[in-house]
């Protein structure tokens, strides 16, 4: 008895194991795309931001969400005051502008800048060759976030070419999250 009891406490200890997505950083997913080419999906972030960290809490701790950007991207967090070094399209991007111990806004990396990001959370759709698909400012529910995590996963952005088209495309929308 005391035996199954052990083996139902380790089973159930195994199956509570939080899932989580598999975070990198830019150069480790541009690295990765070298060798098993897939498109990365970058959470664009600030250490103040209360919707980023809504974002975590809420939507990249939904099993879904997880289970689909594992399965069709490398996943990256960035910060967009940070100081990591980032090579991309052979210029390597910084921050040297950051205070290191300031508190509340920081100065921005020059990546974010390059990205020309309009506010945080921001999350960036990259090609599989690294080549940059489309920023998109905000919050995002699971549900919300689902339409663009699928349609870049499956190529359908690059059939609308309209407002009409993207319209169309959303009725059209049948999520699962």
């Amino acid at each position: 008895m005391k035996k199954l009891i052990l083996l139902l406490i380790l089973l159930s200890a195994g199956t509570l194991t939080a899932q989580k997505i598999n975070w990198m950083t830019m150069n480790e997913a541009l690295a990765a795309q070298k060798k098993e080419p897939k498109k990365i999906f970058m959470d664009v972030y600030t250490d103040w931001c209360g919707p980023c960290k809504l974002l975590d809490r809420n939507t990249f701790s939904n099993k879904k969400v997880i289970n689909f950007i594992n399965e069709n991207y490398y996943a990256v967090k960035f910060n967009a005051e940070g100081t990591e070094e980032i090579t991309y399209q052979d210029f390597t991007y910084t921050n040297p502008n950051y205070k290191e111990g300031r508190k509340g806004r920081n100065a921005t990396h020059f990546f974010a800048d390059a990205l020309k990001l309009r506010g945080y959370p921001s999350l960036v759709f990259f090609k599989a060759d690294g080549s940059l698909i489309q920023a998109i400012p905000g919050y995002k529910t699971p549900e919300q976030l689902e339409i663009y995590l699928k349609m870049i996963a499956n190529n359908d952005y690059k059939k609308l070419t309209s407002a009409e088209a993207w319209q169309e495309y959303q009725k059209n929308f049948k999520g699962t999250f």
